[in-house]
């Protein structure tokens, strides 16, 4: 399980670290995607495996459907990292993500999820204020 917020920065060749306790995980590599919301998401293999078959068979529905796939699997990179625990975010990926240089990498249960620091901190103050209100529709999730 990957859990935690961390403040990072990218180098000049595109490059974050990843927290100690995270690099266990992907030392076999890992797949670094585009995610939902502006961030990008850093899958282990089996993970990665198991989005990739639920997103194949979401294809079947329909044009929108295939096109995320496309989408999806089109911006996703094989990574693996270093001796520092870095990984390289491709050009496209970092663009997406708007990610310049201050990064917030978080811990996202299943997955690793890099933020641009400002985007994450208006996601995490909406997410933080959903939950002391115990917003509408927020019964079910079970925390």
């Amino acid at each position: 399980m990957f859990l935690g917020t961390h403040q990072h920065s990218l180098d000049s060749k595109g490059r974050v670290i990843l927290p100690a306790g995270f690099r266990d995980d992907l030392e076999e590599g890992a797949y670094v995607t585009t995610s939902l919301d502006g961030c990008l998401a850093v899958w282990t293999p089996e993970e990665f495996t198991k989005v990739a078959e639920d997103l194949m068979e979401k294809a079947r529905r329909g044009e929108r459907e295939r096109n995320v796939v496309r989408a999806f699997a089109a911006g996703a990179a094989r990574v693996t990292p270093d001796r520092q625990g870095r990984i390289t975010i491709p050009a496209n990926l970092r663009d997406f993500a708007s990610l310049e240089r201050d990064v917030v990498v978080i811990g996202a249960i299943n997955r690793i999820e890099i933020w641009d620091a400002e985007r994450w901190a208006r996601v995490d103050t909406e997410g933080r204020a959903s939950m002391a209100a115990a917003s509408e529709g927020l019964q079910d999730v079970g925390i």
